[in-house]
């Protein structure tokens, strides 16, 4: 799924982007500071800010692209209003975690790592959330539910709709 940039309606971000380059662009490491400065303006490294990026610090782009997709904390597309993750530790696993992922992917029609088109929702499996005594468990923007059911999918996920 691609998502497309909107240069008008991020122009203050790109400003103050640009205005961060400038201050940064001769320090050391300073293509890690500024995919991060990026990230946490427009919520991920959307291709057309890469190649700004690029142009700015003059780094090649399979470098800046090499450096986005090795850190888990970057993302090349955009995550949704609300994050969901669905644990699939040893605990959740065992107690039918991967029948609850199935289900908010298919109620949802993407898969982990995607983000619905209206940029609603992103799943995530995540390796542990803690609640191991609820298991299975899923988390939407910090909200835990759990001992779940495939069948307690679609109800959790219209609170958010």
């Amino acid at each position: 799924m691609e998502f497309e940039f909107d240069w008008e309606a991020n122009e203050e971000k790109v400003k103050e982007l640009k205005i961060f380059m400038e201050e940064n662009k001769r320090k050391k490491g300073a293509l890690i500071a500024v995919l991060h400065e990026a990230q946490d303006l427009f919520g991920y490294l959307p291709i057309e800010i890469q190649k700004m990026i690029s142009e700015e610090l003059k780094v090649p782009l399979s470098e800046i692209y090499g450096v986005a997709t090795f850190y888990s904390h970057f993302s090349l597309i955009p995550k949704g209003e609300y994050k969901i993750g669905v644990c699939l530790g040893t605990a959740c696993y065992v107690k039918g975690a991967q029948e609850i992922l199935d289900k908010v992917e298919k109620t949802l029609g993407i898969t982990v790592g995607q983000t619905t088109p209206d940029r609603k929702f992103s799943i995530s499996a995540t390796r542990c959330l803690g609640a191991c005594g609820l298991a299975p468990v899923l988390m939407i923007n910090g909200d835990v539910y759990g001992r779940l059911k495939p069948g307690d999918v679609e109800e959790i996920l219209n609170k958010y709709r």
